[in-house]
């Protein structure tokens, strides 16, 4: 049984296949292609890092639970797809629901029913924590200046949450969520989550030049390997996106330059900072 029946790569560039076969609809076919639209998969475990001011000791809890929950699960993907290969031919897998469908297949009716309802509890548990981290992401902006305080900023009285923006972000998850396809929402995530990995990255190597001084209670090993490495990753699991999920990164990136410069730029704290200076 094949574990790579159209190859390890799957490399494109902008919509052209560089390395790897290509599909009818002309996008890359390998595992360097399947990785890039099954990466948001792995988009949840930055979100531990949104709640580190509820953490007791952030800078050593935080890191744990990020590398402990990210390593893992690896492993238990990696395990999943390793006897989901074994039980029924690549071919024939249902990719709607390629777990309980494979189970069905093997005559165990019973697992596949226990399976649709643990999926069902496991991608709304991912969807909660996701949308709990999005207000505060929210929440930080908006002490910064990036974005109104009295909205994004505004925290509620008794549960001490920031909840007009939690409600913004359920809301606006929501008509997403029922209008698009889930194919171009997964790979708009995964693009634009990509992107953000890539910025952090460049910004751990330039913070150690221009600001060596700064406390940093969590230091990424290897010196500068690991940025430029996550770098390089990320950028090559982003070309191998099919061509229109640029375009539309395009326009949300448009979209968020044009909120920071019509108003985050005017009232950032850090740029007030640097004027009185």
């Amino acid at each position: 049984m094949p574990f790579a029946p159209f190859g390890y790569t799957g490399f494109s560039f902008f919509g052209h296949t560089v390395l790897g076969q290509t599909g009818q609809g002309g996008e890359p076919l390998g595992m360097l292609a399947g990785a890039a639209i099954i990466f948001f998969a792995y988009i949840g475990f930055d979100s531990v890092s949104t709640h580190a001011e509820e953490a007791k000791n952030p800078s050593r809890d935080v890191p744990i639970g990020i590398i402990v929950s990210l390593v893992l699960c690896t492993v238990l993907y990696i395990a999943v797809a390793a006897v989901l290969t074994g039980m029924v031919r690549y071919d024939q897998i249902n990719i709607d629901a390629p777990v309980s469908d494979a189970f069905g297949q093997v005559g165990l009716p019973w697992a596949r029913v226990l399976i649709s309802i643990g999926a069902v509890a496991g991608i709304t548990s991912v969807l909660l924590v996701m949308m709990l981290s999005q207000p505060r992401i929210f929440l930080a902006m908006a002490r910064d200046g990036l974005l109104p305080q009295g909205f994004f900023g505004a925290i509620h009285d008794r549960f001490r949450t920031p909840w007009k923006s939690t409600i913004l972000t359920g809301f606006c998850v929501a008509v997403m969520g029922a209008l698009l396809p889930l194919r171009i929402l997964a790979e708009l995530v995964n693009i634009g989550t990509l992107l953000a990995f890539v910025i952090v990255c460049a910004a751990v190597l330039i913070m150690r030049r221009t600001h060596p001084e700064v406390p940093r209670p969590f230091r990424a090993p290897l010196g500068s390997f690991v940025p430029i490495m996550g770098i390089l990753l990320c950028l090559m699991l982003m070309f191998s996106l099919p061509w229109e999920n640029w375009m539309r990164l395009a326009i949300w990136l448009g979209l968020g330059l044009l909120i920071y410069f019509s108003y985050g730029y005017k009232h950032s704290v850090l740029a007030r900072k640097m004027g009185k200076k």
